[in-house]
C-alpha cells in the first residue's frame, strides 16, 4: 500500500510538472507572438509627425514599414539553418534580445538610428515569424488550428493596442513619437523573461531521410505568394490608412484609434479561421470569403461614403484577421512535421515579405506624384484579386514535397539536449 501511495505521488508529481512546463511554454509562445507586430504596428499612426520633424518625404517615410520587411527575407530562409544548430529555444531567446537592442536604437535622438534599429527589429522579429509556426507543429502537433490562432489573437491584440495608444503615448503622456515608439522595448523585455525557463531545453532535429527541395513545390510557391500578398496588403494599411482618414478630415488620433479598431475586429476572425481550416479538408472557401471582405473595405474606401468609413474597416479587419491567421496555418496544414514547417516558413516569408516590401514605398510613391490616394488604393485591389488565385491553389488538400505531390512523411528525430 505504502509502494502505491508513493507511486501515485510521483506520478501526479510529474504530471503537474508537465501541465506546469505546458503552461509555461503557452505563455512563453504567446509573448513572443505579442512582440511580432506591436513594434511595427505603433509606427503607422505616428508617420506623419515623423515626416514633419525629419523633412522626409512620403516615400522615404515609407522605408520605414520597409526596411523591416527586407530584413525578414534576408533571414527567414537562413533561419531554419540557424536553428539547426543553437536550437530552436536559444535562437528565439536571441531573437528576442535582439528586439529589444532594437527598439532602444530606433528611439535615439537621430535619423540613422532610426532606419538602423528598424532595420535590427526587422531581423529579430524575422525569427519569430518563422519559429512559431514550425514549435507549434512540433509541441502541439494534434492542436495546430487552435495554437495558430490562440497565437494569431495574441499577434493581433498587441499590434492594435500599438496603433491605438502611440498617439496618446506620444501627445498626452509628453512622451514624443521617440519615446512612444521605445515603449515597446519594455513588452519585448518581458518575453525575455518568460522565454528564459525555455532554455533548459534544447531541441535539434536530425533528419534520416533527404528531403527534395521545397523551391521546386508549386504549393510552396502558392503559400508564400499567399503569404506575401497578404503582408503586402497589411503593411499597407498599417503605414498608410491612418494618413488616407486624416487627409479626408478625420483627427490623426482618431485615425490611429480606427486602425486599432480595425485590428481588434480582427481578432476573433485570426482565432476561428485556423481552427476552421484545420477542420476542412480544404482552405478553398475560406480563401473566396476572404477575398469578398478585403473587396468590399478598399472598394468602399474608393467609392464609398465617408459616413461608411468604419464599416470599411470593420470589412477590412475581418479580411485582415482571416489573411494572416490562414497564411499562418497553412505552414502547419500543408507539411508532415516541424523541419517541413520551418522551411516552408522561412521560404513563405523571405519571398513573401520581399513582395510586401514594395507596398508601402510604392503606395506612397503614387501618391507623392499623383496627389490622389486612388491609384494607390488600387494597388490594395489588385493584390486581393492575386490573393484569391494563388489561395485557390494553396488551400487544396496535398502535402508538400518537392514536385508539389502527397507523400509519406519523413523520418525526422527531435533530439532534446
Amino acid at each position: 500500500m505504502t509502494d502505491r501511495i508513493r507511486r501515485n505521488h510521483v506520478e501526479n508529481d510529474h504530471t503537474a510538472r508537465s501541465r506546469a512546463k505546458t503552461v509555461i511554454l503557452i505563455l512563453g509562445i504567446m509573448l513572443v507572438a505579442a512582440n511580432l507586430r506591436a513594434a511595427l504596428t505603433g509606427l503607422g499612426p505616428l508617420v506623419g509627425a515623423i515626416r514633419s520633424q525629419t523633412h522626409l518625404s512620403n516615400t522615404i517615410t515609407g522605408m520605414l514599414t520597409t526596411l523591416p520587411l527586407l530584413a525578414f527575407a534576408i533571414l527567414s530562409p537562413l533561419t531554419p539553418k540557424i536553428t539547426r544548430r543553437l536550437g530552436m529555444e536559444l535562437t528565439l531567446m536571441v531573437s528576442l534580445v535582439l528586439l529589444t537592442i532594437g527598439i532602444l536604437v530606433r528611439s535615439a535622438p537621430s535619423i540613422p538610428t532610426l532606419f538602423i534599429g528598424t532595420f535590427i527589429i526587422g531581423l529579430a522579429i524575422a525569427v519569430g515569424n518563422v519559429l512559431l509556426p514550425s514549435l507549434v507543429k512540433r509541441d502541439f502537433p494534434d492542436q495546430v488550428g487552435p495554437m495558430t490562432g490562440a497565437y494569431s489573437v495574441s499577434m493581433n491584440v498587441f499590434g492594435a493596442l500599438a496603433s491605438g495608444i502611440s498617439i496618446p503615448l506620444s501627445v498626452e503622456a509628453g512622451l514624443g513619437w521617440r519615446g512612444s515608439l521605445g515603449s515597446w522595448a519594455l513588452l519585448a523585455g518581458l518575453a525575455v523573461l518568460c522565454w528564459l525557463p525555455q532554455l533548459r531545453y534544447r531541441h535539434v532535429t536530425k533528419v534520416y531521410e533527404r528531403e527534395g527541395s521545397i523551391w521546386r513545390s508549386a504549393l510552396a510557391w502558392q503559400v508564400t505568394l499567399f503569404m506575401g500578398l497578404q503582408s503586402l496588403m497589411f503593411y499597407i494599411n498599417a503605414t498608410w490608412l491612418p494618413e488616407i482618414l486624416h487627409e479626408r478630415g478625420m483627427s490623426i488620433a482618431s485615425s490611429g484609434w480606427m486602425l486599432s479598431a480595425m485590428q481588434f475586429v480582427s481578432l476573433p476572425i485570426s482565432f476561428v479561421v485556423p481552427v476552421l481550416a484545420a477542420r476542412q479538408t480544404n482552405q478553398k472557401g475560406i480563401v473566396v470569403a476572404t477575398v469578398i471582405f478585403h473587396l468590399a473595405g478598399y472598394l468602399g474606401l474608393l467609392f464609398g461614403p465617408a459616413a461608411l468609413t468604419w464599416l470599411w474597416m470593420i470589412c477590412i479587419g475581418i479580411a485582415v484577421g482571416a489573411s494572416i491567421s490562414l497564411a499562418l496555418a497553412f505552414f502547419g496544414l500543408r507539411t508532415h512535421n516541424a523541419r517541413q514547417a520551418a522551411e516552408l516558413s522561412g521560404m513563405a516569408q523571405s519571398i513573401g515579405y520581399l513582395l510586401a516590401a514594395i507596398g508601402p514605398i510604392l503606395f506612397g510613391f503614387l501618391h507623392d506624384i499623383t496627389e490622389t490616394w486612388f491609384f494607390s488604393l488600387m494597388i490594395l485591389v489588385i493584390a486581393s484579386i492575386l490573393l484569391l488565385i494563388v489561395g485557390l491553389g494553396a488551400g487544396r488538400n496535398v502535402y508538400l514535397s518537392s514536385n508539389g505531390q502527397r507523400k509519406a512523411p519523413v523520418a525526422v528525430h527531435e533530439a532534446q539536449i
